[in-house]
């Protein structure tokens, strides 16, 4: 397998992987922070924030490091449009977990407030819809890719 089939094979594993995720965070998890009671939010978020890391941290890391190597190592049958399609996705991504997802935790860990907890749903459908994005380029990629070989 070259370089640039296997980076595209890890990127659509970890990029499935995560909107599975996101998924399962945007219809389940989050909407459920309404059923904590506000006197034990604030405990539940650092507990809550610790063990996120380990599950999503790795798998970010790496749909990070294969979208940014696809732009110089990418199979011959994906246009560059392409590469740059997902990176951007992937920019809106990391760019609402850190500002806005991200203080939103911190603060409800401060501070038990339902209506951020309703701001962290609504505004995570940009994750959300970003990564189904992503795999939907990534799934295109994996057809045009296998259908060549």
């Amino acid at each position: 397998m070259t370089l640039d089939r296997a980076l595209l094979l890890v990127q659509a594993a970890a990029t499935a992987y995560l909107t599975g995720l996101a998924w399962f965070v945007q219809v389940v998890h989050y909407p459920l922070l309404h059923a904590v009671a506000p006197s034990d939010l604030p405990a539940y978020e650092a507990r809550h924030q610790r063990r996120t890391g380990w599950v999503v941290g790795p798998p970010m890391l790496l749909e990070l490091v294969t979208a940014v190597a696809s732009l110089r190592w990418r199979p011959p049958e994906l246009p560059a449009p392409w590469a740059w399609g997902g990176l951007t996705l992937l920019g809106l991504v990391w760019g609402s977990t850190a500002f806005v997802q991200v203080p939103l935790h911190e603060a409800l860990e401060r501070q038990p407030d339902p209506a951020r907890i309703r701001l962290l749903v609504t505004s995570n459908w940009v994750r959300t819809l970003s990564w189904t994005g992503r795999a939907a380029l990534l799934a295109w990629a994996m057809a045009r890719v296998m259908g060549q070989g």
